[in-house]
């Protein structure tokens, strides 16, 4: 990670803390970090799993790859630094999301262990859990909801990981789902489960939204 070229930086601290954030959203902040390859299935189980969580009387946000690069990372293209650059970013934010008290799940290929680790580094103990979105490369092809991968076979996009550019899986994953061998709704129930057993949410919950 690259040093800050800010000189004379001071943090400030206000009166309101992650611990009194937290007790006002009745659960710990967290980041669910989703990554897999194109058409794995990132996105798909990242939004159910929001609206489930939301049913839940949860605080989340989501935050996509897509959507991130219109914004806050449009500068950034696929070249390698450039992807070490998004996921820093992104580690960021989700960082300022957690200090919020709020659920976050972020859908990024995130294709690097050391950028991966990276961004758990920037957490607390246990309030980074990993989900490997699991599907073959042949799986993923088939799916190419974006046309993406019948691209980068033809050449015209360069870097695509998978095909161009390589994808490291996790090695340890806290979860790891098998999208080609599960549905979506027992993909968004494994980690439920995961995430009551370990004691992150609650349930029942003494309120749930209108």
């Amino acid at each position: 990670m690259a040093d800050s070229k800010a000189q004379n930086i001071h943090l400030h601290h206000g009166t309101v803390n992650r611990a009194r954030r937290e007790q006002a959203n009745r659960h710990h902040g967290f980041t669910v970090w989703f990554t897999g390859l194109s058409g794995s299935g990132k996105s798909t189980v990242s939004v159910a799993l929001e609206e489930r969580l939301y049913q839940m009387g949860c605080r989340t946000y989501r935050l996509d790859g897509d959507n991130v690069r219109t914004g806050l990372n449009r500068d950034l293209a696929f070249s390698p630094e450039d992807r070490i650059e998004n996921i820093r970013r992104i580690g960021e934010v989700a960082k300022l999301f957690r200090d919020a008290g709020v659920i976050n799940l972020t859908a990024f290929i995130s294709p690097y262990r050391r950028d991966r680790e990276m961004a758990r580094s920037l957490s607390e103990d246990h309030d980074f859990i990993e989900v490997f979105v699991d599907a073959s490369l042949n799986v993923c092809e088939q799916r190419d909801p974006k046309g993406l991968y019948k691209k980068a076979r033809a050449g015209s996009i360069p870097n695509f990981t998978g095909i161009s550019a390589p994808y490291e899986p996790p090695e340890k994953p806290e979860i790891h789902l098998h999208t080609d061998k599960l549905t979506l709704p027992e993909c968004v129930e494994q980690i439920v489960q995961y995430l009551l057993e370990k004691g992150y949410i609650n349930w029942p919950r003494s309120q749930t939204p209108a």
